[in-house]
């Protein structure tokens, strides 16, 4: 059974139609939706919580408010005065409250309610304190009246009271049911989730509405967008709004555009470089048979010369002098063109790709001082001095081996041009790039100049041909540098100091 791989245009289409069941639409009608049930559900929690509390204290300060008026009505002896018994009859009609007032002869000088009787055992039994079995709670105690929440023993009702003395000794008691307190809280609750859900069925309806004309021209955007991702310039969005959809279509108009124009303009580019590549591919064949060829027609005379150099030394000639002195002639012409030979196939090797780099992890000061110490005799014999500070490993990550070729070129080219107070520092500095660190060669002597420092790292340049002839330099020993630090990609260079030159080159730090 074979298995095929999804194209790409298949997974996002499939991503598309997922995010497709998540519409702007859809959303704003669960948001809102989720915000109204959310706000009704905390109203009836409030209402449930906090109404009745709230309720019942009102009630309390209605009695208190109207035992204050029945106080005042008794100080001034209107208590049978026409003007009050109507206010006061309208203030227990609007709050539901019983009123009676009796005097010390239990003769009742007014009562407003529906059950004298029963209001009226309710006033003696706290007055004499012939109390039946019943729940009482106090809330205020005042001067002259005592606030309390209490059961009617005879119907069970729950009723905030007010009773006590007037100031010419008649007794009153007033209450208010609390039933009818706990009845009006259901009924407002269940007024408002019966609005409530009527309300958000209608915000909903509203709201698919009005989102579904503001994600038509999103999905036109959206589908002219996906479009363009596959290269199709033609589509246009011709909404239009006046809005920041509209702003967004005119800019995505003007994007199409721009691209098609871009992406034509690459392809031409694109077959201009192509054009390019393949001509430097040519020149790259070129070049490389050159060096082979140099390298091929080098080897047959080095190695005759070496053989007439070896049978003068072994006595072909009568004079001594004439026969050591052309030896020597010889040996150093060999030495010199054989390690133009070995130099030039190494760079062969690095520019053409012929050897692959393996990075490695290695300790960089250690290297250092080998080779430092493996020119020491050299130096010695200079009278050069030779520095470096550093003293802790410091590992990286390079081709060690080429990474010491390098430096051994950098310290070689040092030496040969150590000039002046005869001082030669190796230090290693931050690089460039944070990840880096860049290792330096100083010599004193002489600095280069400005129109040899562009040329330096070119191929068989020499910047005083005359003193390289005579230390056997070939020029092609910083064309090495910048081909091994061409394949790390990391950069290299030279700088003139105040009385010498500085080379350097840059590493990855481990």
């Amino acid at each position: 059974m074979k298995h095929r791989n999804k194209t790409d245009d298949q997974m996002n289409n499939e991503q598309g139609k997922k995010r497709a069941k998540f519409t702007i639409t859809r959303q704003f009608a669960l948001v809102f939706a989720g915000l109204m049930v959310g706000t009704i559900v905390f109203l009836i929690l409030i209402n449930n919580t906090f109404l009745e509390r709230f309720y019942i204290k009102k009630k309390e300060d209605t009695l208190k408010n109207a035992f204050i008026k029945v106080e005042e009505a008794s100080e001034d002896g209107t208590l049978q005065d026409e003007n009050f018994v109507s206010e006061i009859e309208n203030i227990c009609r609007v709050n539901n409250m019983d009123l009676i007032i009796v005097d010390v002869d239990s003769r009742i000088h007014l009562y407003i309610g529906k059950d004298q009787e029963g209001i009226t055992l309710e006033l003696w039994d706290k007055v004499f304190l012939n109390r039946s079995p019943k729940k009482e709670e106090l809330i205020e105690q005042g001067d002259k009246y005592q606030l309390l929440k209490s059961v009617d023993v005879r119907t069970g009702v729950e009723y905030l009271e007010i009773w006590g003395f007037l100031s010419n000794d008649d007794l009153f008691l007033m209450r208010i049911a609390v039933e009818s307190i706990r009845e009006a809280v259901g009924i407002t609750n269940r007024f408002m989730t019966v609005i409530g859900l009527f309300t958000i069925l209608i915000s909903v309806i509203v709201i698919v509405i009005v989102t579904r004309k503001i994600s038509k021209p999103i999905l036109e955007l959206a589908d002219i967008s996906d479009r363009m991702r596959n290269l199709d310039f033609n589509a246009k969005y011709t909404g239009k709004q006046r809005n920041e959809i509209g702003v967004l279509g005119d800019n995505i108009n003007k994007l199409s555009g721009a691209l098609e124009k871009t992406i034509s303009e690459l392809k031409s580019a694109n077959v201009e470089l192509q054009k390019d590549i393949e001509k430097k591919e040519q020149m790259e064949v070129m070049r490389s048979e050159f060096i082979s060829n140099v390298s091929h027609e080098l080897k047959t005379p080095l190695a005759l010369i070496q053989g007439y150099a070896e049978g003068l030394a072994e006595g072909i000639s009568d004079d001594k002098e004439s026969r050591d002195y052309y030896c020597s002639v010889i040996s150093d012409e060999v030495a010199r063109m054989n390690s133009m030979v070995k130099q030039l196939l190494t760079l062969n090797e690095l520019e053409f790709g012929n050897e692959q780099v393996t990075m490695e992890r290695f300790d960089i000061v250690t290297m250092i001082k080998n080779r430092l110490q493996a020119a020491e005799i050299m130096t010695k014999s200079s009278g050069i001095e030779l520095i470096f500070p550093v003293i802790e490993p410091i590992y990286v990550w390079s081709n060690e081996f080429r990474t010491e070729e390098v430096f051994t070129n950098y310290l070689s080219n040092a030496i040969n041009h150590c000039a002046g107070e005869k001082k030669i520092k190796v230090d290693i500095k931050p690089g460039e790039d944070p990840v880096d660190i860049r290792v330096t060669v100083f010599n004193t002597g002489e600095l280069i100049p400005e129109e040899s420092m562009e040329h330096l790292f070119e191929k068989f340049y020499k910047v005083d041909k005359a003193r390289t002839r005579a230390y056997g330099g070939s020029g092609i020993g910083l064309s090495i540098v910048k081909a091994i630090q061409d394949s790390v990609n990391k950069p290299y260079g030279a700088t003139n100091k105040e009385n010498g030159v500085e080379f350097w080159f840059d590493i990855e730090k481990a």
